[in-house]
């Protein structure tokens, strides 16, 4: 490659040294400004039509006709015409060189129109090397001067590039308002080849924002536009980001398809670009350069035989000339061949990578249905185990059974925590979690978390401290779900290491950029520590300090996994101090956004709602196939002074629900015959006000969707916990009774 830039450089030394021993001869033979003009408006039709070659070798052309006429302006403008060519067939530094000189020329004629549409061209080929902030600079600068010229194409045009630069910088709020102010130009202006490419901009924009089906509604919009205006470029570039948008929504085969259509329509495109190099134009140019050079010796000769020795001279650079590009062509020819070489290599990586890729996802998809099997069927005889127990445990069992039934209690707890964990970890392995931002007080959050967990330290005789940063805010807006697994994880596992001692629980400011906090949040206790050796490997899966502490202090050694996981979706860091025998201290590090949002708390006595309510009157209808889960669920019931029936399946209760008028509907899912969200469609085709719960062990994270479409008012997972049971079914009970009494 540096001898044909060599030759290239050469090429045109001498090409301007052939002109101007022209214009020394004679004066009277120089173009005038017309027809350079035209020459111009040709190159412009060559590249509509494709044909760069030709284009190129007119504009050059006409860059030595308007030197001959000392035309500075002129010489500028078809300099950024060469430039901008030049950009579109991937010749960046040759573009680069172009657009300098286009410059220069422009600026010391203070040529200010042409100068903004020159630095609009720079701003590309900065672009086009992903140098965003440079390119951001040329665009601004060139957009100034469209705008004060109100030349709206071109206006619509640099808004777009800017938004484009902003998308590279990751800066999606700017270049989403760059986008809709591009497309809305385009629309007023009827500009469709550049509606065309700031759609698909704006599509992409959705893709990185995770809004699947919006970026799959611009896309095809942009890409039928695309295909109106035979939009090579834009049309190849909706391929690609279609892949990519049907791999993240897991319909492999459109995927697929869309990234051959992607590959083909880029070879394509490279081959045309590459076309005025090959063999064939190549020695076209040499022929065409021959007869044109022969046709100005025979005219010097005739005209003027007294410039004798330069018509010499001109014939030695003649041949030369012809030598030099001779040379070119063979180098040209070459490289065309190793980039087609390439170029089919690559696809057939893309294509086994492909496969990979989708064999990959098969067995993740393989594996999340497999757990989710499993864990459902562990779940199911979980919730007889725990129901049966907290019923001996409530019903006066003999002083030697207590401690039995607790330690199984404990096991079934132990065993539902396990299974959630791995949940968890499956989910996050997958990329299943998604952020729930909404307002809290992380104040509050923190200190409710503690107090949940005090009774666990209170029997380590453990002393829980909390210290919050006064600078510090309480008021945030962020995902405080999975900033409270984060400390109950923590804390927990302090406690489970401490014994007789102290935990300090801190939040601290680290820096501020205006409502914008980064937050440490740190754990420290004086327990058992960990060794150097195995803190690296502290947030592997299954992972504890060894098979000694597993066995003395139990666990699953997945907490730590699924905080690092967490931490990471919440894009933070965490970090461990550690030395054994004298405590750890685990420091996480967080991005929150602060809310002036005021939060309002409504306390509501639940247990003087349920004493209003007249529970002689209420029933319930039970849905479920499993004997022993029945039994459970009405003694449950029962307790709670609630009248009950029961049926196995769901037409029953479709049919007993037409029949009769219930308070409140425990639905299982999993049924012989139709399944409890089948039923509960079609009650809600007769029924829209009826309260039905979903009393389920399946996955709710997979499922969450399903059950809102199907129409449940609510999700109870079993195993439940028997407070939250009592409190969702007389919340609900309260609710139907407040609407009752309003209706009345």
């Amino acid at each position: 490659m540096p001898q044909i830039k060599y030759y290239i450089f050469v090429f045109f030394v001498l090409i301007a040294m052939q002109s101007h021993s022209q214009n020394k001869i004679e004066d009277d033979s120089a173009i005038d400004k017309n027809q350079v003009e035209i020459a111009v408006n040709n190159a412009e039709k060559q590249i509509h039509n494709g044909n760069f070659h030709n284009a190129l070798k007119t504009l050059k052309q006409a860059l030595l006709n308007s030197e001959s006429i000392g035309d500075k302006k002129g010489q500028g403008i078809i300099l950024s015409k060469i430039a901008n060519l030049q950009y579109s067939i991937d010749e960046c530094k040759n573009a680069e060189y172009s657009i300098n000189k286009a410059i220069d020329i422009q600026t010391n004629i203070d040529d200010i129109l042409n100068l903004a549409i020159s630095r609009n061209i720079y701003g590309l080929i900065y672009l086009s090397q992903n140098d965003y902030l440079n390119a951001l600079e040329y665009f601004k600068s060139a957009r100034t001067i469209f705008e004060e010229e109100h030349l709206n194409k071109l206006i619509a045009e640099v808004t777009l590039s800017l938004a484009k630069a902003y998308i590279g910088l990751d800066n999606l709020t700017e270049a989403n308002t760059l986008i809709e102010k591009a497309i809305s130009l385009s629309e007023k202006y009827n500009l469709t080849s550049i509606l065309s490419a700031a759609t698909i901009k704006s599509g992409i924009i959705a893709l990185k924002q995770k809004k699947y089906q919006s970026a799959l509604t611009l896309i095809l919009k942009g890409s039928e536009l695309a295909k109106n205006n035979r939009d090579l470029e834009v049309l190849n570039e909706s391929y690609y980001v279609l892949s990519n948008i049907y791999t993240r929504t897991k319909k492999y085969e459109l995927a697929n398809k869309n990234l051959t259509l992607y590959i083909e329509l880029n070879n394509s495109i490279l081959k045309s670009k590459q076309e005025p190099f090959s063999l064939q134009n190549s020695s076209q140019l040499i022929i065409d350069t021959k007869d044109a050079t022969i046709k100005l010796q025979q005219d010097e000769i005739s005209e003027k035989e007294k410039a004798n020795s330069i018509s010499k001279l001109t014939t030695i650079l003649s041949i030369g000339l012809i030598t030099i590009l001779s040379l070119l062509t063979l180098s040209l020819y070459k490289n065309n061949n190793i980039r087609l070489k390439t170029n089919n290599m690559l696809f057939k990586k893309n294509t086994e990578l492909l496969t990979e890729k989708e064999r990959a996802e098969i067995a993740a998809e393989a594996k999340s249905n497999f757990l989710s099997t499993v864990t459902h069927e562990l779940r199911t005889p979980l919730y007889a185990v725990t129901g049966l127990t907290n019923m001996l445990l409530d019903e006066n069992p003999k002083p030697e059974q207590i401690q039995h039934l607790k330690s199984l209690k404990f096991s079934g707890d132990y065993l539902l925590t396990f299974i959630n964990d791995i949940l968890q970890i499956n989910k996050i392995e997958a990329n299943k979690v998604e952020l729930d931002p909404e307002i809290f007080n992380l104040k509050h959050k923190v200190e409710n978390v503690v107090a949940a967990l005090n009774n666990s330290a209170l029997d380590n005789n453990i002393k829980i401290h909390i210290e919050y940063d006064k600078s510090l805010p309480e008021i945030f807006h962020g995902d405080q779900l999975k900033i409270s697994q984060i400390l109950i994880n923590l804390i927990g596992n302090s406690i489970k290491f401490t014994k007789d001692g102290d935990i300090w629980i801190r939040i601290l400011k680290i820096n501020q950029n205006q409502s914008y906090y980064r937050i440490r949040l740190e754990v420290e206790d004086n327990g058992i520590g960990i060794t150097k050796e195995k803190q690296e490997h502290m947030y592997e899966s299954f992972s504890q300090g060894s098979i000694q502490i597993n066995r003395k202090y139990g666990g699953t050694g997945l907490g730590l996994s699924i905080v690092k996981g967490l931490v990471d979706i919440l894009k933070g860091k965490v970090y461990l101090k550690s030395e054994l025998g004298q405590g750890t201290t685990f420091s996480i590090e967080l991005p929150l956004k602060e809310s002036k949002e005021i939060i309002k708390i409504e306390k509501k006595d639940l247990f003087k709602d349920v004493n209003d309510l007249d529970l002689k009157n209420i029933t319930i209808l039970i849905v479920e196939d499993n004997k022993i889960n029945q039994m459970i669920t009405k003694k449950i019931l029962s307790k709670m002074n609630l009248n009950c029936e029961v049926v196995d399946n769901g037409e029953d209760a479709v049919k007993k629900i037409k029949e009769n008028t219930y308070d409140i509907v425990l639905m299982d899912i999993h049924m012989p015959g139709i399944s409890g969200i089948e039923a509960t469609k079609r009650i809600r085709s007769f029924n829209k006000e009826l309260t039905i719960f979903a009393l389920t062990a399946v996955t709710l994270e997979d499922k969450m969707q399903e059950f809102d479409d199907a129409g449940f008012d609510d999700i109870i997972s079993k195993p439940f916990k028997l407070e939250d049971f009592e409190n969702k079914l007389f919340s609900a009970l309260f609710k139907n009774k407040s609407s009752a009494s309003a209706s009345a």
